[in-house]
This record gives structure tokens, C-alpha cells and sequence, in this order.
């Protein structure tokens, strides 16, 4: 076994990694609940970008279904991050031959 070409093996993985870490990072995910009436954008390092509300829910009566609408348009959206991080990340990790969860 050559340590030193196991090295530069790990060292273009770790590159691999950190440029698809930035790619995911730059890209942006829509999450939505109630069909569209509340959406939500995050970027891959699951930041908030924008939240967009219908106007015909936002009666003050109904507060606390708006909220509850923007916290499953928000999970909905970092849900679709985690995933796309699983698929890139799992199968980088399945070529180094690390088990990964899905």
C-alpha cells in the first residue's frame, strides 16, 4: 500500500467535496405548502433567501395557520437541500467506501 498515493487520493476528495459543498451551497431550493400559498427559498447552506405569502391568507384571524404554513414551506425546502446533499455526498462517500444513511 503507497501512504503517499493514498494521501493525494484523500487530498483530491476533500477537493471534490468543498467544490461540491460550494456548488450545493449556491444553489437554491423552493419549498411550498397549501398549493403554492406559501413559498419559501433557501440556498443550500440553508439560509433563508425569501418568503412569499398569497395575500388571500393573510387575514389576522388566521395567524397561526400562516405560520404554520411557513414553517412546512421552510422544512419543505431545507428537506429538498438535505436530500441533494445526501444523493451527491452518499455516493462520493460509497467510491471512498464509507457507509452512508438513507
Amino acid at each position: 500500500m503507497d501512504i503517499n498515493k493514498l494521501m493525494q487520493q484523500a487530498q483530491a476528495m476533500q477537493k471534490e467535496l468543498e467544490k461540491a459543498t460550494d456548488q450545493i451551497n449556491a444553489m437554491e431550493f423552493e419549498g411550498s405548502a397549501s398549493n403554492g400559498l406559501v413559498k419559501v427559498t433557501v440556498n443550500g447552506a440553508n439560509e433563508i433567501l425569501s418568503v412569499n405569502i398569497d395575500p388571500e391568507i393573510l387575514n389576522p384571524d388566521d395567524k397561526e395557520m400562516v405560520e404554520d404554513l411557513v414553517m412546512i414551506a421552510v422544512n419543505d425546502a431545507l428537506e429538498k437541500v438535505d436530500e441533494l446533499k445526501q444523493d451527491k455526498f452518499g455516493s462520493m462517500a460509497s467510491a471512498m467506501g464509507i457507509p452512508t444513511r438513507k
